[in-house]
């Protein structure tokens, strides 16, 4: 059997603003991006769709042009994305030159293992041509072979910057590290998802600070579409074999990509090409291959013939054609070139396909990340296409043990990718002191702004809410403002991801959830800004938590009254006023004693069966771990701030269970220092 979670559902507003071109023939994201085309290191973090590749063609060819760039050297992290850097006539909508590649410049398209390109390379940087597109290996490969100081007076063009790291190990980070301390090249970063599914950096903060970044959030993109009225995210927990259940969530209807599990993965049966037969003949009666594309056609039971590209056979000469059929660009805006589409590994970040309606993955994939892009391929807009998907198909645990402790690892990495999805997806927040005072061109409700309260106003030209909040913290220095202002999605990310505060705020009934919103969450920040004051961190920490709650907070306000949370949006921000306005004050105190992942729970209790969700809290609970030395210094500290604010210190007997628990800790560590003090006089 199957069960729905209704993770996250967002409807839009349809507006059309981001199709929208001005007389350059430039998209709202890449006219925004254009407009910062004279700085030396550039960050472009928008969503799929949103045309980043175009805004980098226009952004190069200025460079070329204008700004003393020899070259512009384009590199993707796979030969098949390096198609969306193929030519374009940028002059037929307005711009004043266009984007031009030469054939054997594009070393996407050449044969051979990605990384044995090095010498190509080279002899491009001794030619006189303009433009190279090549992969992550060919270019990391190339540096080795050349220096970079051979790369001098050059734009370096990273797609799918996520791939960069700190990690010593990850030789592009090290590569545009060096690039950057050299200070010769100009360098413009692209992607739709700035957080690793490892919680690695990936860049450091000295080398990030340099960055001029270009914020488009989702929010703005799917409201501005033309045809996509909805996103459905959810997730579904089946029993027996996942092949034998596909279609209670398979509708041939749609226009699909399927990634069947990894041949190391529980859901898989290790056979992949048994598998996707099995899909194949669930879906109808087989009728040969296709001899021109090497789509397999499908006969369902209503006599309509499904056209589906199989991506998992190995055979290297019927996967090649089937790949180039999907890249065929003369068949871009063919609807009815393919119905479904069956993968494994491919087909995932920088894949473009606009009609695909729904995205079904079996399993949980490697990180956080690739969720994040593969549920970015179906948010594209098409002609009568209204409604887009992902569901992520999870085995229940069974009896085992291990395989017990492995359901329970999927299931919080599915909730985990729900969680960001919502704040992805949610109206990006601006969060001030209470009684800021009303800002132009935001809408406070019907009561209008008040001084008397926590005002909640938004602003619908450029989906910003703004949410005022008592006793909330001021950052001080320009990093810290950065950071409030665009890294709360990544901070989102390391939370969601940390796997002790999603287990606790799951299944520990004992819980005091400012362990989680104060103490772990203050341990992300700390450890990720380690350069910022005391300050500046708790005021990063304070908009984290507060992004996440109210989320949450919101959404529950919404479904409790019978609606869902759509309206582009809007059902979300009537949801946060309602829970503002119930309260007596908004205040940062209050934010921090909702648990981040108690909605998660509901929606969780209500989808897994009783047995499977008794197991999950099981295994939780046996691993239950005690107060560290480490959690319990945090907790001190919160502990003397808590003296600052009352005038003593937290009580042991204290009904409220957070000032008790900071009670616990200074105690726990007074009996640390006397057993070390008397091993000491022993020793």
């Amino acid at each position: 059997m199957t069960r729905f979670i209704p993770a996250v559902s967002l409807a839009t507003a349809r507006n059309g603003s981001s199709t929208r071109a001005n007389e350059l023939g430039m998209r709202p994201m890449q006219e925004r991006a254009y407009g910062k085309r004279g700085e030396q290191y550039l960050l472009i973090k928008s969503p799929p769709a949103s045309g980043k590749s175009r805004a980098l063609m226009f952004i190069a060819l200025d460079k070329l042009h204008n700004q003393c760039c020899r070259q512009a050297i384009v590199t993707v992290p796979e030969k098949a994305i390096g198609a969306s850097f193929a030519d374009e006539s940028l002059s037929r909508f307005g711009f004043w030159a266009d984007w031009r590649v030469q054939p054997h410049w594009n070393l996407c398209n050449a044969p051979g293992s990605e990384g044995g390109k090095a010498e190509s390379v080279g002899a491009f940087l001794e030619s006189g041509d303009q433009v190279l597109v090549c992969p992550h290996a060919t270019f990391r490969n190339a540096i080795d072979t050349f220096g970079v100081e051979a790369f001098d007076h050059r734009l370096i063009a990273v797609d799918e910057f996520h791939h960069v790291s700190t990690n010593p190990d990850n030789r592009l980070g090290a590569q545009l590290t060096e690039l950057m301390a050299r200070d010769k090249v100009h360098i413009v970063a692209m992607t739709g998802s700035y957080f690793r599914g490892d919680t690695e950096p990936v860049l450091m903060p000295n080398d990030e600070a340099r960055f001029e970044t270009v914020t488009y959030t989702y929010y703005e993109q799917l409201n501005g579409y033309q045809y996509l009225k909805q996103l459905d995210i959810g997730y579904f927990f089946y029993t027996g074999t996942y092949a034998d259940t596909i279609l209670k969530v398979l509708d041939p209807n749609e226009k699909t990509i399927i990634h069947i599990p990894s041949v190391n993965s529980r859901e898989s049966t290790k056979d992949k090409i048994r598998e996707v037969e099995h899909i194949i003949e669930e879906l109808g009666e087989w009728q040969g291959a296709d001899p021109a594309t090497g789509f397999q056609l499908v006969q369902t039971s209503t006599g309509r013939v499904l056209r589906i590209a199989d991506l998992v056979d190995d055979d290297p000469v019927k996967r090649d054609k089937v790949s180039a059929a999907l890249k065929d660009q003369a068949r871009k805006t063919d609807r009815d070139h393919v119905d479904i589409i069956i993968a494994l590994g491919m087909a995932k970040e920088g894949f473009d396909w606009i009609w695909r309606q729904h995205a079904l993955t079996v399993g949980y994939r490697s990180s956080l990340t690739e969720v994040v892009q593969i549920i970015g391929r179906v948010t594209r807009d098409a002609p009568g296409k209204t409604r887009a998907r992902f569901t992520n198909l999870i085995a229940e645990p069974d009896a085992s043990e291990e395989v017990v402790t492995e359901a329970v690892n999927d299931t919080l990495k599915a909730i985990a990718a729900s969680l960001l999805m919502e704040q992805v997806l949610a109206p990006p927040f601006r969060f001030t002191p209470k009684a800021s005072g009303p800002r132009e061109g935001f809408d406070y409700g019907k009561e209008g702004y008040s001084s008397d309260r926590c005002n909640v106003g938004f602003n619908e030209n450029n989906g910003e809410m703004e949410i005022e909040i008592t006793g909330l913290a001021e950052p001080r220095s320009p990093e810290a403002k950065r950071i409030c202002r665009e890294d709360l999605n990544e901070l989102t990310a390391a939370f969601v991801q940390d796997r002790t505060s999603i287990e606790r705020g799951l299944f520990d009934e004992e819980l005091v959830p400012e362990e989680l919103s104060q103490v772990r969450l203050g341990k992300i920040v700390k450890d990720k800004y380690p350069h910022l004051d005391a300050q500046d961190q708790e005021a990063v920490r304070q908009r984290v938590s507060a992004a996440v709650a109210l989320i949450q907070r919101g959404k529950q306000a919404v479904n409790d009254e019978g609606r869902s949370v759509d309206g582009g949006g809007n059902g979300l921000i009537q949801g946060v006023r309602k829970f503002a306005m119930d309260v007596r004050e908004l205040d940062i105190d209050l934010i921090d004693r909702i648990n981040p992942f108690g909605e998660a729970y509901r929606i969780l209790a209500k989808a897994m069966g009783e047995a499977s969700l008794r197991q999950v809290a099981a295994v939780i609970s046996a691993k239950k771990v005690r107060l560290t030395p480490e959690d319990a210094r945090e907790l001190a500290k919160r502990a003397v701030r808590f003296k600052q604010d009352h005038g003593r210190l937290p009580s042991l007997t204290a009904s409220d269970p957070w000032e008790k628990r900071m009670a616990e800790a200074v105690a726990f560590l007074v009996r640390l220092k006397r057993k070390q003090e008397a091993a000491n006089a022993n020793g």
